[in-house]
């Protein structure tokens, strides 16, 4: 099957850039990316690339080359859905809050709305992509619901995982690791429309890259590979903490083992916590599908995973009360950085957030700088937890537009983001402005620790004594 229509169910983190990446390397294929958000949808169309609604370096440049030619942005989602050959869900699946599984398994709601809404608008037959990281079968429910309700049109199911790490989106998708698609490799419908898919990605993709397995095995490899990661990090934060206790150095310890070719260097710089809308969520998700299998061991052992990181927020945080006599009650503590990584303004299951909100409960005062993030996003953040009211919130927690004007009269500054212009700031005009001693805690451990020392900064940094 010929493809020359997309249409992509979700103008998020993931919809927006592949989309813009697919329509730029192939201009013969139109695009259109659409979302029930207007606001969203607007900021995409927006002339100033700098609103584009998702921060990613290099994303206004492939935006601006293909917008208006093949690419487009609109909230017509069933127009979209009946023109195209292939459609996209990328929406949201979200941990649930509520109900069976809540705090673990995954929100089916906006996936089964978008099978729903498929079936409804299709005219035709059509191959619908899972982009969004869902459980493993869930294709499963999906194929249920199109073949039930589609008005007779045939529909096969992929699955095509994102492995896009956010601040490194637009070159993981330019030159990715690998492109994994699933289908029904049992069916000569199901491999041609895994063929179809295929050629797409072969517009810049080489095609020893693209890997094409059974459906349930590519679900759950974006489970286990977000799992793998994260478990690195935790496992990395864990000797962290023995580092401390020991004088031994984690920057020395993970270059050490990091040089095992078995081993390698990458997920092994210790920090404040792991963060992002995939680790904490997809290992949830693999905890519970564990457990509903009766996989008892297996879902405490990646449970800890999540315990370890959590862990290493709250110590992190403890240290700074600790470090100021036990008290921080009334006191200015500067946070240099919101989002959960550099190169991004995505903020979910930032370190950030729960740190301050540990802080917060303390009666701190916590003034925050973020290159990215706007103040807006920072209560949303903080108010989602509902630790306190809104108004006590907004007492306690201020964002300013400059990283000097948070510092000025801090007890503490906090590294919590590890963006490259922290290490450029004149450290001697901020060691005059603040409250003495003057403590900074680096969450990221991205500063010079003996500069700042010689300066006459007490500094405390992840995995050294």
């Amino acid at each position: 099957m010929k493809i020359s229509k997309i249409c992509c169910i979700g103008a998020g983190y993931v919809g927006g850039p592949t989309m813009a990446v697919i329509a730029q390397k192939c201009p013969h294929i139109q695009v259109k990316v659409v979302d029930i958000n207007q606001a969203r949808i607007d900021a995409w169309n927006d002339s100033d690339l700098d609103r584009l609604p998702v921060y990613e370096p290099g994303l206004d440049k492939i935006v601006a080359d293909a917008r208006g030619k093949n690419l487009f942005f609109s909230t017509d989602v069933d127009q979209a859905i009946k023109e195209a050959d292939m459609v996209f869900i990328s929406v949201n699946t979200p941990t649930k809050t509520y109900g069976e599984g809540k705090g673990q398994a995954a929100d089916l709601k906006w996936i089964e709305k978008c099978a729903r809404q498929i079936a409804a608008a299709s005219d035709s037959d059509k191959i619908v992509v899972e982009k969004s990281t869902l459980p493993v079968r869930t294709a499963e429910a999906v194929k249920d619901i199109l073949d039930n309700t589609g008005n007779g049109h045939k529909f096969q199911i992929l699955s095509n995982p994102e492995f896009l790490a956010e601040g490194t989106a637009v070159e993981d998708l330019l030159d990715p690791d690998r492109v994994l698609i699933g289908g029904d490799t049992s069916s000569p419908d199901g491999l041609e429309a895994i063929a179809s898919l295929v050629d797409i990605y072969a517009n810049w993709v080489s095609r020893d890259k693209i890997l094409s397995t059974n459906v349930w095995s590519s679900e759950l490899s974006k489970l286990t590979a977000n799992a793998f990661l994260a478990q690195r990090v935790s496992s990395i934060n864990s000797l962290s903490e023995l580092c401390e206790s020991t004088e031994a150095d984690i920057h020395e310890v993970s270059r050490a083992i990091g040089k095992d070719s078995r081993i390698g260097p990458k997920f092994l710089q210790a920090s404040v916590g792991f963060g992002g809308s995939c680790f904490q969520k997809d290992i949830l998700n693999l905890v519970y599908i564990s457990r509903s299998y009766g996989l008892t061991e297996v879902a405490d052992y990646w449970e800890q995973v999540i315990k370890m990181n959590d862990h290493q927020k709250g110590r992190f945080a403890k240290k700074i009360i600790k470090s100021l006599y036990n008290t921080v009650s009334g006191k200015k503590i500067a946070f240099l950085g919101w989002a959960f990584k550099k190169d991004t303004n995505d903020t979910r299951e930032s370190a950030a957030i729960y740190v301050a909100d540990h802080l917060l409960n303390e009666g701190a005062n916590v003034y925050v700088y973020d290159p990215k993030v706007s103040e807006e996003q920072m209560y949303g953040d903080i108010d989602y937890l509902n630790s306190r009211s809104k108004v006590d919130n907004r007492k306690l927690l201020q964002s300013e537009d400059d990283p000097y004007d948070v510092c000025k009269g801090a007890h503490a500054i906090a590294i919590l983001t590890e963006w490259d212009e922290f290490k450029d700031y004149d450290w001697e005009v901020i060691y005059h402005s603040m409250q003495k001693p003057c403590q900074i805690f680096d969450g990221r451990n991205l500063l010079d620790k003996e500069k700042l020392e010689k300066i006459g900064f007490r500094v405390y940094s992840i995995g050294k004594s």
